[in-house]
């Protein structure tokens, strides 16, 4: 039940990055759903791999090589989902940034644990 409530807010998070920034569209809320949920299975299988090969250079870049692989596993369930659409590296770089500012407004509303 909690994986189904934190996809369904992120597809929220989706929808609403989406209309804030000017460079990225999604088509409804159902494909807002498949962006959620691909980008968490992406960024949990090839972005994990990424970023355990990089760690070396992204403690150099400070944190650089992160955002970046980050930004290009958006680009790449851009690149399979046919109802979102980035405008380019810049803004998925923003989709990413406001993306992850609205998980983290999302975090605090939920309720605690006991």
């Amino acid at each position: 039940m909690k994986m189904l409530l934190e996809i369904l807010l992120s597809g929220v998070a989706v929808l609403l990055a989406a209309y804030l920034l000017p460079g990225v569209t999604v088509d409804s809320f159902v494909t807002a759903l498949w962006v959620a949920l691909l980008l968490a299975l992406v960024n949990a299988t090839i972005g994990f791999v990424l970023h355990v090969l990089t760690i070396p250079l992204n403690f150099l870049t400070l944190g650089l090589v992160s955002f970046i692989i980050t930004v290009c596993m958006v680009l790449l369930v851009d690149a399979f989902v046919s109802g979102f659409h980035t405008a380019g590296f810049i803004s998925a770089a923003w989709f990413a940034i406001v993306l992850g500012l609205l998980k983290i407004i999302f975090n605090w509303f939920k309720p605690e644990k006991k």
